[in-house]
Parts: C-alpha cells; sequence; structure tokens
C-alpha cells in the first residue's frame, strides 16, 4: 500500500528536438532529477517557402518522453530550455502534460484517483493523430486548412482488430505514423475537426485522434 505522503503528481515531459539532440536531453534532465527517458525517431515539417522550394521542408526529429513529479518537470523544462534554447526558432520545442497515473515504475508513486488535481486554463493542447504510414502528409495538410502551423511525424506500428492482414498465413502488422500537433486551445476543435473530415477518420481502421491538455511550453512561436 502506498503511503499518502509518498503519493505525488506526475507530468509527461515531450521535447521535440533536432537529429542528435536526444541523448543529450536526458543526459542533462538526469541532472534536474529525472529518472530516465525513451527516444523516438521522427521528423518535422517546415512551414518555410526557400525550404519548400529546396524541397528540404522536412527535417530529422527526435522525440524524447520523460516523466517527473510536477515540481520536477517544471524545473526540468525551465532548465532544458536553458541549456539547449528551445526560445529560439528552430531548436526545438518543449512542454509537459499531466499523467493520471503510473503502473510499472518502480521511481514513480501516484494516485489512481487524481480526479482533484487543479484545472487551469490552458494555452496549448497536443493533437495526437494515429494513421497508416503514407497519410501523415495529409493529416498535416488538414491541420494546417484550420490554422495549424504544422506538425511532428513518428513512425509507428499497429496491431488493432483492423489492422492486421496474413502472407503467407503470417500475420503482418502494418506500419503506422503518429502526427503530433501542438495547437491554440481555440484552434484545436477546428483542427481535430479537419482532420477528422479530411481523412474520415470515424471509418473503421481508417485512424484515431486524441488530445490532451499541455501545462509548460516552450519553443512555440
Amino acid at each position: 500500500m502506498i503511503k499518502n505522503f509518498d503519493l505525488k503528481d506526475y507530468n509527461l515531459i515531450f521535447v521535440i528536438s533536432n537529429h542528435g539532440s536526444g541523448s543529450k536531453i536526458i543526459k542533462y534532465a538526469k541532472q534536474h532529477g529525472v529518472s530516465g527517458g525513451t527516444v523516438f525517431f521522427g521528423k518535422g515539417t517546415v512551414k518555410n517557402k526557400i525550404l519548400e522550394f529546396l524541397e528540404i521542408s522536412e527535417t530529422k526529429k527526435e522525440i524524447v518522453l520523460m516523466i517527473a513529479d510536477k515540481n520536477t518537470a517544471k524545473t526540468t523544462l525551465d532548465a532544458l530550455n536553458t541549456k539547449f534554447s528551445f526560445h529560439k526558432a528552430n531548436y526545438g520545442i518543449a512542454f509537459s502534460t499531466p499523467i493520471k497515473c503510473i503502473l510499472g515504475a518502480r521511481s514513480c508513486k501516484c494516485a489512481f484517483d487524481m480526479s482533484k488535481r487543479s484545472v487551469e486554463d490552458k494555452m496549448y493542447n497536443a493533437i495526437f493523430t494515429i494513421v497508416d504510414k503514407g497519410k501523415a502528409e495529409s493529416v498535416i495538410e488538414a491541420a494546417e486548412k484550420a490554422g495549424s502551423k504544422g506538425g511532428t511525424i513518428i513512425n509507428a506500428r499497429g496491431s488493432g482488430i483492423h489492422e492486421t492482414s496474413k502472407v503467407f498465413s503470417m500475420e503482418i502488422e502494418p506500419e503506422k505514423e503518429i502526427v503530433l500537433i501542438l495547437s491554440e486551445t481555440q484552434l484545436t476543435d477546428a483542427i481535430t475537426l479537419s482532420i477528422k473530415e479530411n481523412l474520415q477518420i470515424e471509418e473503421p481502421g481508417n485512424g484515431i485522434i486524441f488530445v490532451l491538455d499541455v501545462d509548460e511550453t516552450y519553443g512555440i512561436y
């Protein structure tokens, strides 16, 4: 049984950085109380006419996920922003979002009932869209029609009931793409609606959209 004084509110820290920076970010975060993290590879979409003309508007990205208690997450994000200059254009984006509960993490103890967490007005939301490989660009285009400035594409794979096929009697799990878009709250409904309609998300197997509140943000312009 977890004692009440052991319970804490935890946040999930997202850092979207340039290729090769992920391990450095985790190493620096550990110096500020974070126990560790996970690095994913993806690509970012840059809204720049010159880069688009040169056909180099997509850039390799590393996405770092880390868990820390709310206070540590705040101080860590501040420190990372100072160290890696997220406040400068194209240096990266960092944000945190609250976690309801954690299972399987020995270093983190939190309550299952977190309904009493304070509710504050949020300036940004994180919109996650999971689609088949090759459709991420369509998600970005649909989001931009509704006011989005771009997003980050993460490679993944799915194993849902509508998402497997067989080749020579072997089940094949198709590759997926996860599109992460940070949106101002007043634009979130319009962006999600545009993605839903353009990608026909509500049709079985076409994709999933979910939205998270964001606490702290750095690097958004």
